[in-house]
């Protein structure tokens, strides 16, 4: 008698679960056959009545039914689960590649940061920071620094000429010569900015990019106190000591000159594009103020002495965050400067 009852509800029970539209109807399915007063349930109560022999067989029958019917059910229920979310994701897709909506954070250029940090350091040392025009005249940048007409650096090749004989500054030494004009002697100032040069561009040069120029004048400065400063600088921006050489360098507007050499950040001396596989990466032309850019200046070289370097800024940013290519830096690609 209870095998036909149990064939019949299991009939029954299979065919609701399956044509339940929607979770609702699945869950009244479940209720009415595998919930605690539900049908098996019941059957369940009315074993004990029954012979031991009878019992076993018919449990075992029982058992049967109820594994069938909640496999089923699970079944059905992970369907329709499936179903509810493939809908919301369809209706509030989101495309998690887009930027957020409002103002996005920003973050500094790292030429700034780096420009920042030195200028820190050097208003420390009682150094101030001037500025000067970036279309200059050719006395202040060549002539006013002992760069006479025939001096490569006027070619074409290596100078952006504009009309009426104004040009872009092709380094910053023309503020130094503004400078002494305006404030002179005894002074310490530095200058920061933007220079251009007509160069081919590629992993280590670009035709706009930074320079720091600097400029100590007093009585009886010597080459020590330019060591003394340079050395400071270096250790300040790279926050560790760093080998460095120092070579005898011509430079029109100091006597003696020198070329202070960095060891390369990038590849840690094997040699790589950035060091032009040198090693070394040039960084610190430097010297004593020559005699005639004092008179431009309007200084009298035999009772004031002082010291000049020029700094690559940009040269100096690949070093500390070990950017390999310069290009990087004036791309305006906003996956590069979120880094900063």
């Amino acid at each position: 008698m209870l095998d036909s009852t149990l064939s019949e509800l299991e009939t029954r029970a299979v065919s609701l679960i399956e044509a339940a539209a929607d979770a609702e109807a699945l869950e009244t399915a479940r209720v009415e056959f595998l919930g605690r007063k539900g049908s098996l349930a019941n059957i369940g109560k009315d074993m004990g009545k029954m012979a031991p022999e009878d019992r076993a067989r018919v449990g075992k029958l029982l058992n049967a039914v109820k594994q069938n019917l909640e496999s089923r059910y699970e079944s059905r229920k992970a369907a329709f689960e499936r179903a509810a979310l493939d809908a919301r994701l369809a209706g509030e897709w989101l495309d998690l590649t887009m930027p957020a909506p409002g103002t996005r954070p920003g973050s500094l250029h790292p030429l700034t940061l780096i420009q920042r940090e030195l200028e820190e350091l050097f208003t420390s040392l009682g150094f101030a920071v001037v500025d000067g025009p970036e279309v200059e005249t050719p006395w202040h940048n060549f002539d006013a620094l002992n760069i006479p007409p025939s001096h490569p650096a006027r070619d074409a090749q290596d100078t952006f000429w504009l009309e009426d004989t104004l040009l872009l500054r092709t380094h910053t030494s023309p503020v130094q010569v503004r400078a002494m004009e305006k404030f002179g002697a005894p002074l310490r100032i530095i200058a920061p900015g933007r220079v251009f040069r007509n160069e081919e561009v590629d992993a280590s040069h670009e035709h706009t990019f930074y320079q720091l120029e600097g400029m100590m004048i007093d009585r009886d400065v010597s080459v020590a106190h330019m060591l003394y400063f340079m050395k400071s600088l270096l250790t300040a921006i790279f926050k560790k000591d760093v080998e460095v050489r120092l070579r005898p360098g011509f430079f029109p507007f100091v006597e003696p000159g020198f070329e202070l050499d960095i060891q390369c950040l990038i590849c840690g001396g094997p040699g790589c594009p950035v060091c032009k596989q040198s090693g070394w990466v040039e960084l610190l032309p430097c010297g004593l103020v020559h005699p005639n850019v004092l008179r431009s200046g309007g200084i009298d070289p035999d009772e004031w002495s002082g010291f000049a370097f020029g700094l690559g800024l940009t040269r100096l940013v690949m070093m500390r965050y070990g950017i390999d290519d310069i290009r990087h830096l004036a791309s305006g690609d906003l996956r590069f400067l979120q880094q900063f």
